[in-house]
């Protein structure tokens, strides 16, 4: 039997299932200013999936590397959805949220 699709699958899965959480919590400590971050990551994830001497390892690296891209936009919008109230404001930084 071949499992490497349901591995693969399965780290896929877990890696959105973290990056969920990880925009949300980064939007509200740090705002939309984070974006940065995340292209970082992406290019840091980009390279270690480039150079993996194991394929999975390359795989696996390369999903992160793309959430971390998608998670750019992410942040934006999830700036959208606190200022629209779907989400807790960190009170700390309200002024961010004014129009």
């Amino acid at each position: 039997m071949n499992y490497i699709g349901l591995i693969i699958g399965m780290a896929t899965f877990l890696t959105i299932g973290l990056f969920h959480p990880l925009v949300i919590k980064a939007e509200y400590h740090f705002g939309k200013r984070i974006w940065w971050a995340f292209l970082l990551a992406g290019i840091v994830f980009t390279l270690l999936s480039l150079y993996a001497q194991n394929t999975y390892a390359s795989i696996i690296l390369g999903v992160v590397a793309f959430s971390s891209f998608w998670s750019i936009g992410e942040v934006r919008t999830q700036h959208n959805r606190v200022k629209k109230g779907w989400f807790p404001m960190n009170p700390k930084r309200a002024k961010d949220y004014e129009k």
